[in-house]
This record gives C-alpha cells, sequence and structure tokens, in this order.
C-alpha cells in the first residue's frame, strides 16, 4: 500500500499506504446510545474503503483511522468512569468485552483470509502471511509492520491482507494500561486528566518528531498514535463530570445567552466534520504523516463529539449512515482482505469488490457479532471464547505453512555459472541463453535459488552492516574482502544497485588478490547532488552525509580502481528546469573527487526494473504455468531515461570506464530466468546466484 524512495523506488504497494482503522462498537445500553457517533464511525470507515479503493476525491481516506482512534477513547474512557464512579469497574469484565467484540469477528476474517491467500496469493509470501496474521492475532501487528516498514528489501512487495490490523493493535496496546491507571485514579480525577493531558503532549511531540525521523514508525507506532486516543479521552474525562456536576452538554442551551452560545454546538459539528473533509481531500499519499497534520482529523473529530448531535447530527443520523455505521467494525475487517484478494483493478472493479466486503460484514455481524454479544457480562466465559478463537487462528497459521505447496517445475536447464565460465566468449554465450529463455513458461526443475529462498539470495554486506540503511550517515568500518593483505585495493561505492555487484566483484577480487572495500547505502547514489526521500517525504540529508564519508575514505585508502554503481530511479531534492544538465553537474563533482585520489574509476550503468517482485510474480497461483506474464519489454524496463543519459554520455569523456550491463539481461525482452538461474530477488535487484554467473563478463569489462 505504499511507496518508498524516490531513489530506487519501486511499484509497491507500501506502507498500508496510510490507510487503515480500528474497531469496536460503542457500547449501546450503558450512559446512552449516540447516534450521531455511529453516523460519524460511517464517515470515518467510508473515509478509509474509499480511500483503499483508490478513489481520488479522497485521496487521504487514511484520516479515517484518526477519527476511529478519537471515538474509541471517548467511548471507552466515558464508559470506564461511569464505572468507576459507582464502584463497579471491574477489569476482568473490560477484557471479557474486549475480547467479545473484537475477536469473533476478527478471528474469522484471519481464517478465511490465511485460506484464501493459500490459493489465491503468491505461495513465496505464505510464511510472511502466517507471521502477520499471527501478529494481528497477538495484537503486535503495528510493530511487525513498522519493522517490515523499515526494511528496505520488502519495499516492492504486494501488501500484506492483515496489514490492516495495525490499527487495533495501537487500540488494545493503549488500553492494556489506561482501565488501570483509571482505576488506580478514580477518586483524584483531576490527577487523572493531568496525568492523560502530559501523555496526550508528549505523544503528539513523538509524533512530529518521528515523522520527520521514521515514516513507517510513526504511522504504525503507539507512541504516536496514544495521543489521538488520548484526545478522545479527554473529551470523555470532561463531558462525564460536566454531566456528574449538572452541567449542560447537549445541542439547546436555554435561550437569552447570545447568538455564539445558542449557535456553538452547530459550529463545532459542522466545523468538525469541515476538518475530516478538508484532511482527506488534501492529504495523500505524499503527505508526511501523521505529525502535526494529525491534528487536523483528530480536532474534527473531537469537535463533533463535543458538539453532540448538533447540527450535523441530521446527516449522521439518516438511516444508510447508521446502518454503515453498526457494519464498521465488520466492513473495515473485510474490505482490506478483498480489495488485495479480489482481482479487481479499476477503480469500478474496487468499488464493487468493496460492496462485496459490506455484504460478508452484515452477514458477519447477523451471525457471529450479535449472537455471542450475550456473553459480554460473563467474564470468565467470554476470557475462555477469546483465548480459543486466538488459539484457532494461531493454528490456522502454522498449519497453512506446513501443507506442501510445490510450484510445477519443468525440465532441467543448462547451469548458468558453468556455461559462462567455460565459454569462450561469456557475452555471446549468455545472449543465446536469455534469447533461449525468453519463451520458457515452465520453471525448470533444478532452478537456483529457489522461489522460497530468492528473497534471502542477496549479498553478504546487507547482512554485516556494510550495506548501511537509511539511518546512518557514515561509511562504516572495515568492510574488507577479497585478499585483505593485498597491496591493490578494488572500492565499491554506490546505492543498493551497485551492492548487487558485490557477489560478482568479490569473485574477481578473490581471483586476483584484490583488496576489496564495500561502501553502499540504500537509495544513496554516488552522484553528488541532493537526493528527496519519499518514505521521509523530506530531503535525504543521510545520503549527503553519507556521500561525504565515503569519499573521505576512498581519498584517505588512494585504491587502485573505484567501481560505481547506481540506480536511475531518483529525483532530486531541488529540481532544476534542465534535469539532464543538474545530473551532468552532479556526476562531474563525483567523478572529479574520485580521480582526484588517483584512483581509476569505472562506472556500471542501473540494471532493469520489473513491474513487481519475481518471486512473487512466478509465485501467483495464475502465473505458475505461465512464467513469461512476469517477463517485461526491454523498454518499460529502463527507469531514468534523461540519467541514463547523462551517464552513458561519459563513455567518451574519459572521466570513467562506463559498463552498460543491459546486455547481460535482456534482448528486446527481459526474461526473468536465464538458464537455470532465477536473475531477480525482488523487482529490481539481482539474485547472488546471477551475480555470480556474470563476473566474468564484469571482469573482462573492468579497467586494468
Amino acid at each position: 500500500m505504499r511507496n518508498f524512495v524516490t531513489a530506487e523506488r519501486t511499484p509497491v504497494a507500501g506502507l498500508p499506504s496510510q490507510r487503515t482503522l480500528p474497531g469496536g462498537h460503542p457500547d449501546r445500553g450503558t450512559g446512552g446510545f449516540r447516534a450521531d457517533i455511529e453516523g460519524l464511525r460511517a464517515v470515518a470507515v467510508l473515509l478509509v474503503v474509499l480511500g483503499h479503493v483508490g478513489v481520488r476525491l479522497v485521496p487521504g481516506g487514511f484520516v479515517g483511522v484518526d477519527v476511529f482512534f478519537v471515538i474509541s477513547g471517548f467511548l471507552i474512557t466515558s464508559l470506564l468512569v461511569r464505572e468507576a464512579s459507582t464502584g463497579r469497574l471491574s477489569i476482568a469484565r473490560f477484557y471479557a468485552r474486549r475480547a467479545v467484540r473484537l475477536l469473533p469477528a476478527a478471528v474469522l476474517v484471519l481464517v478465511v483470509t490465511l485460506v484464501a491467500a493459500r490459493f489465491l496469493l503468491p505461495v513465496v509470501r505464505l510464511g510472511s502471511f502466517a507471521k502477520d496474521a499471527l501478529s494481528a492475532t497477538g495484537y503486535v501487528a503495528n510493530f511487525r509492520f513498522a519493522w517490515t516498514g523499515t526494511d528496505y528489501l520488502s519495499a516492492d512487495q504486494s501488501p500484506s491482507p492483515f496489514q490492516h490490523f495495525w490499527s487495533l493493535a495501537v487500540e488494545e496496546q493503549f488500553y492494556l494500561f489506561w482501565p488501570l491507571l483509571i482505576l488506580a485514579l478514580s477518586r483524584w480525577k483531576r490527577i487523572l486528566a493531568v496525568v492523560l493531558t502530559l501523555l496526550v503532549l508528549s505523544s503528539f511531540a513523538l509524533s512530529v518528531t518521528e515523522t520527520a525521523r521514521s515514516a513507517p514508525w510513526a504511522y504504525f507506532g503507539p507512541h504516536t498514535r496514544v495521543w489521538e486516543l488520548g484526545v478522545g479521552a479527554l473529551l470523555g474525562l470532561w463531558t462525564t463530570a460536566r454531566k456528574r456536576q449538572g452541567g449542560v452538554v447537549d445541542s439547546a442551551p436555554p435561550r437569552g445567552r447570545g447568538w455564539l452560545v445558542e449557535h456553538g454546538p452547530l459550529l463545532l459539528g459542522w466545523t468538525g466534520l469541515a476538518a475530516i473533509l478538508l484532511a482527506a481531500i488534501r492529504f495523500d499519499d505524499a503527505t508526511a504523516y501523521p505529525g502535526w497534520r494529525a491534528a487536523l482529523p483528530v480536532g474534527g473529530a473531537a469537535l463533533l463529539l463535543a458538539a453532540d448531535g448538533a447540527g450535523v447530527g441530521r446527516l449522521l443520523t439518516l438511516a444508510p449512515m447508521q446502518t454503515i455505521g453498526r457494519l464498521s467494525y465488520s466492513w473495515y475487517l473485510w474490505h482490506w482482505p478483498v480489495l488485495v484478494i479480489a482481482p479487481a483493478h479499476t477503480t469500478t472493479q474496487r468499488l464493487l469488490a468493496a460492496a462485496g466486503a459490506l455484504g460478508l460484514a452484515a452477514l458477519t455481524y447477523r451471525f457471529v457479532e450479535s449472537p455471542i454479544r450475550r456473553l459480554r457480562d460473563r467474564p470468565r466465559q467470554a476470557l475462555t471464547l477469546g483465548a480459543g478463537l486466538s488459539a484457532t487462528a494461531a493454528i490456522v497459521a502454522c498449519a497453512l505453512v506446513l501443507l506442501p505447496h510445490a510450484i510445477p517445475v519443468g525440465a532441467k536447464q543448462p547451469d548458468l555459472r558453468t556455461a559462462l565460465a567455460g565459454a569462450a566468449d561469456p557475452g555471446t554465450a549468455l545472449a543465446a541463453l536469455i534469447e533461449q529463455s525468453r519463451g520458457l513458461d515452465i520453471l525448470p526443475a533444478n532452478l537456483q535459488p529457489r522461489l522460497s529462498r530468492a528473497a534471502r539470495d542477496r549479498a553478504v554486506v546487507w547482512d554485516n552492516g556494510c550495506h548501511v540503511d537509511v539511518p546512518v550517515t557514515a561509511a562504516p568500518d572495515g568492510c574488507v574482502f577479497g585478499d585483505p593483505n593485498s597491496t591493490t585495493t578494488v572500492v565499491l561505492f554506490g546505492d543498493s544497485h551497485a551492492a548487487q555487484w558485490f557477489p560478482a566483484l568479490d569473485l574477481i577480487a578473490q581471483q586476483n588478490h584484490w583488496r576489496l572495500v564495500s561502501l553502499s547505502k540504500s537509495s544513496c547514489s554516488a552522484a553528488d547532488l541532493p537526493l528527496w526521500h519519499d518514505t521521509l517525504k523530506r530531503p535525504y540529508t543521510e545520503c549527503a552525509a553519507f556521500h561525504r564519508s565515503a569519499v573521505a575514505r576512498i581519498t584517505a585508502l588512494k585504491p587502485a580502481l573505484v567501481v560505481i554503481g547506481s540506480s536511475f530511479n531518483y529525483r532530486p531534492a531541488y529540481p532544476e528546469p534542465d534535469e539532464g544538465k543538474q545530473w551532468k553537474t552532479a556526476w562531474d563533482r563525483t567523478f572529479s573527487e574520485l580521480s582526484a585520489t588517483g584512483s581509476k574509476v569505472a562506472a556500471i550503468a542501473d540494471t532493469p526494473y520489473m513491474s513487481q517482485s519475481v518471486p512473487e510474480c512466478l509465485g501467483r497461483p495464475e502465473n505458475q504455468k505461465h512464467a513469461t506474464n512476469c517477463r517485461r519489454s526491454l523498454h518499460s524496463a529502463l527507469r531514468g531515461p534523461v540519467q541514463r543519459q547523462v551517464f552513458l554520455s561519459y563513455a567518451t569523456s574519459g572521466a570513467a570506464r562506463i559498463i552498460d550491463p543491459i546486455t547481460w539481461f535482456c534482448t528486446d525482452a527481459c526474461p526473468t530466468v536465464v538458464g537455470n538461474t532465477l536473475v531477480y530477488r525482488d523487482s529490481n535487484h539481482m539474485t547472488t546466484t546471477y551475480a555470480k554467473a556474470l563476473a566474468p563478463l564484469l571482469a573482462a569489462a573492468l579497467p586494468r
């Protein structure tokens, strides 16, 4: 559901894009049912569903999540405070109610989605999906998705059908301590309000700072979201106190109190709805969120709740809004798996899929949620049921992973590495194998690496800290390979498209007794140019700092040769009208800096970008005997035409030896398998197996 860096960015579905919401139902019969809140739930779930469908009018539909957090904090706190004031607050009964309200529908969706994923989604992702489901069952899904959201190597994976469970996890993490705090401070409401206010302010500050530092952790983290539940909780404390003191919190203030007093609730309601809709319309996936911007929908939801149904309540209490609000939790649970799994591509198709999910929600509410709700006041039975349901989801997740799910294979194909190593002309031999493989529909029986292991078939520099990720600003020490005692030093420098050449260059270094030093950073071109980072949604200052540090180390090493690799899928932080001139100036600076060390420079042009993760594509049921569905034309596989043109122009300048490896991957089409070797471990990085096979061609292309 979301993207990452413009630098080497891939068409990924990414961080659930910023779009998902929590659930639960208002407690009917406890303190009075408010129809306006049911209608507000409808507004929130409609925004989220329409945002996920891709309706252009509401690109910021993800703000529905924030609205739900406020509603939840308000309702639950109001209930807990009322019970505490009468001495009836029971922690066991509270969690029993949560279990009865949330788990039956959630576990049904988890189990059905797991089974559907087994037959309809890529088999190579089943293990990952099972972990997602287990994390959802344990209400820690937000931590899992925050972690995978910061994993550069997972950037182009298709979205998990369980990703929307993150918001439920945030809620339950809040309610791990909030009822206990209310119980402990039930006699000191002012102290409780002060503690909650400090919590809200601290969490809001963390939301602002974390959004700039790490968007995935800001989006999924409880520390950056608690303030939204806290705002609703503060409002719940205030309204409960007003009612207890005989205050008026309804929409009919006494006459003669002035126009503002008389019409204040009405203004609050319409202003709140306008704030929510403005956020949904103006925000999009490029918005740095949540941060301070989340105050708009959060504040809007709080104003609507404070209005107590005045004015806007007429809209919110319409029958369709009440029906959608009543089904909002189940619709939320069903809509995302249906959209991920269903073969719906156009907006119309996705709207129909979402409507189908609403039908499933109605059935779930009628036959699952409503019948089980009678256990809400039987804590022991409810908690036992909750444990049993959670165990069921966990068993199904584990069982599906353990069941066999082999992919059909055909005849064995020539071993690529052996064929190239023994060829008199490796280039000609590779071209023949690429041409032969372009029509391959069934994967070879001797495929290397296997699809299930493809994502892990990466250069060792990704695992030993020599290829650094987004937060790192300094080139790592050490990272010496090849022959450490050699007097000839070679440096590999650049981004992940440089690091993918490490296996080949390491073999060459060992054969030639070179001392190889690897200096690379994700999404950080070797070109000396400030870059924009899509996930951080700001200039990638960490890359600029790394570049300075890496060049300083290269200067100190005085290598005989510097090998550069670079993606061409970047966006400058400060674009200029003439993009080509801007990139030319940046590469001039880099090549000049490196040449000043006395080093020779070899620069490898970018490799192809496939349309999606290749192992996932090949693992889809519909492609298991149609591997050619996953290949791509040469023209569509080349990113950044201006950057490529500028880079290749140095072939005649003498500033660097330019190596264009495109013919090592494609003819007029780019197959996913060559010989017996899987070419890509994701959408745009080579497998280590393929990189090693290319070592003879790279060795011949390097300057001596």
